[in-house]
């Protein structure tokens, strides 16, 4: 019960709302004692004091909870009656006091109440204050004063409860519409507050978690269970739980997870976060959505199977063909118009067996790391070599192709990842420039990290793009106009081999104002 439901019902309670007035009675007549009043016990104020008394008894004594409500208005009346009786003697009590009764009325009963009170007030206030008074010209319009308070007060009451009653009533019907469509959604919906404890959750959150976490779970962000990582075979560390890094503040999409440890029954789950935030800025909670995406994962699945399947029957006729036309390239008897077919072949069918090779390691790899060699090896020669090799073809596409690199760079890493790294954005760079541009790639330090740099005045990408460009398969709407050659992989690789490096890669560009990609990563 929330501390203002509890108020209310304590208000409700006749019994003690009694308690509360017989309290307010007892200061009335203490205070006039102390300043001199004297009252026998047959006196107006003595019987007033008796009723009061009687009141309280029956407040404590009697069950209202389970009492017809009806007989509950014995007390409010009782104690007007009990204010009227007071007031028949020179030393009278307060007359305001049937104010107190008045408004439980009006609380309790509305508009009804208000005129119970008045007309209580009337018969056991006004009447016989009137008839006590002789119709003096003080006393009767102060009873009349007090009456027309007592109504007034308990119409105020009765208006206000009204228009809470109201106001509740929208509330409470618009928090059904909400939970409807919460519990509609085929959405898991699940809201944090700013201690990591769940306070809210949807009936389809409710059943990932009871795949998820079949012993039961806390209510805490970051608890373990039965979740494991994109792999579905890693179980995810509690600092990488979605509810911990969200209960951090921290915002992100499509963290991609297993949950259940039974094939049959497992799903996969795609989780976004959003932080929730005080007028003033201060962190305050966090709203997580989880997606069921287990259908698509095995799709990948299946996809990456096949892929893998298919690149592996693919590499050994391929190996083959590569080494025959080695061999007839070698041949001194050939002519030299077959030589030069011959090299295109043999081109063509190594850029196939790196586009093989790709498609198979990324299929192997199933999202894990990619593995890694370090060696001491020299960056500035493999930029080198990279940019000497891609030259023939900038200059055939009438591309300038400028280097800036130290003589020698000596870095721990592995050599034939990088040299990849750097074949991959070279060789996007001038695919993506149109003829006359320029292409700058840049070597250099900053303390303990090398920075590598491609830039292009090529054809630009789209800001939305550039949230996806490293996503495996994905290529932009102008390359596929445009009809520029490529499978979608090569910046997905580049990214994981930076990343298993300690690095990171990151993009600039704009539409039609060229493209900067940068490569920082830990000597």
């Amino acid at each position: 019960m929330t501390r203002r439901s509890w108020s209310l019902a304590w208000m409700a309670d006749p019994g003690r709302f009694q308690v509360l007035f017989s309290v307010l009675y007892a200061i009335d007549v203490g205070l006039r004692v102390i300043f001199g009043s004297r009252f026998g016990l047959l006196s107006g104020p003595g019987l007033g004091l008796v009723g009061a008394v009687v009141l309280l008894v029956l407040a404590v004594v009697v069950p209202w909870d389970r009492v017809d409500p009806r007989w509950a208005l014995v007390m409010p009346i009782g104690s007007i009656a009990v204010v009227g009786v007071t007031r028949l003697a020179p030393e009278g009590g307060n007359g305001l006091l049937a104010v107190f009764p008045a408004l439980w009325l009006g609380r309790q009963w509305g508009r009804l109440g208000a005129v119970i009170a008045g007309v209580s007030t009337v018969l056991f206030l006004v009447v016989p204050g009137a008839v006590y008074s002789n119709g003096d010209h003080v006393m009767v319009p102060r009873v009349l004063f007090i009456a027309l308070v007592v109504v007034v007060a308990a119409l105020v009451v009765a208006d206000g409860m009204e228009r809470v009653q109201v106001h509740e009533g929208t509330i409470e019907h618009q928090r059904r519409v909400s939970q409807a469509i919460f519990d509609t959604v085929d959405v898991g919906l699940l809201l944090l507050d700013r201690d990591g404890h769940y306070v809210g959750m949807n009936r389809r959150h409710q059943e990932f978690m009871e795949v998820g976490y079949p012993q039961g779970h806390a209510g805490q962000a970051g608890q373990l269970g039965e979740v494991f990582d994109v792999d579905g075979r890693t179980l995810m560390a509690s600092d990488r739980m979605p509810t911990h890094r969200a209960s951090q503040g921290e915002e992100f999409d499509d963290v991609r997870m297993w949950i259940g440890e039974e094939p049959a029954t497992r799903r996969a789950l795609s989780v976004s976060a959003r932080t929730v935030r005080t007028e003033d800025g201060e962190f305050a909670g966090a709203a997580l959505a989880y997606t069921d995406v287990t259908d698509f994962m095995r799709a990948l699945q299946v996809k990456d199977e096949f892929v893998a399947l298919v690149s592996h029957e693919l590499r050994t006729p391929l190996t083959s063909i590569v080494g025959y036309v080695q061999l007839l390239e070698e041949d001194d008897t050939m002519p030299p118009h077959a030589v030069e077919q011959l090299r295109v072949v043999h081109r063509n069918a190594e850029r196939l067996r790196r586009l093989i090779g790709d498609l198979l390691d990324t299929a192997q790899r199933d999202g894990s790391p990619m593995p890694i060699t370090r060696t001491q090896a020299d960056l500035a020669g493999i930029v080198v070599d990279s940019v000497e090799a891609a030259r023939p073809v900038a200059d055939s596409a009438g591309i300038d192709l400028v280097l800036s690199s130290p003589e020698r760079l000596p870095v721990r890493m592995d050599a034939q990842r990088i040299a990849q790294v750097v074949d991959n954005l070279v060789s996007n760079a001038i695919k993506y420039t149109e003829p006359g541009g320029r292409v700058t790639v840049q070597l250099g330090t900053d303390l303990d990290w090398v920075e590598i740099q491609v830039a292009d005045t090529g054809i630009g990408i789209a800001p939305d793009d550039c949230e996806r460009l490293f996503t495996r398969f994905f290529r932009t709407e102008d390359a596929a106009r445009r009809a520029v050659a490529g499978a979608g992989l090569g910046l997905s690789i580049t990214k994981d081999i930076v990343e298993s490096h300690g690095g990171r890669i990151d993009v600039d560009s704009a539409v039609g104002q060229g493209s900067v990609f940068r490569v920082r990563m830990p000597r």
